[in-house]
């Protein structure tokens, strides 16, 4: 998914359920859970970064991704989820 292909879903939500409607994410499809979601970062801040640290972290695949770095778990999800997602 690209992040203009996101927007245009987060927008047709937002018109469905409205702007303040939280955002989770929903992993593991075969053993589902509903996380908060932490925030966001490219993969050109985690490079940048890690070019100024001495640690042995990877670089990210490429500086032209966006991460959705999931938060705390807040308990189980649904399969559904992936049936419904396009």
């Amino acid at each position: 998914m690209t992040i203009d292909q996101l927007i245009e879903r987060l927008e047709e939500y937002r018109d469905l359920i409205g702007g303040d409607a939280e955002v989770r994410l929903m992993t593991q499809q075969n053993w589902p859970f509903e996380n908060r979601i932490t925030g966001v970062c490219s993969g050109e801040e985690i490079n940048e970064y890690d070019a100024d640290e001495d640690d042995d972290d990877s670089d990210a695949e490429s500086d032209a991704v966006l991460y959705i770095v999931e938060g705390d778990q807040i308990g189980y999800g649904t399969k559904l989820a992936w049936e419904i997602a396009y």
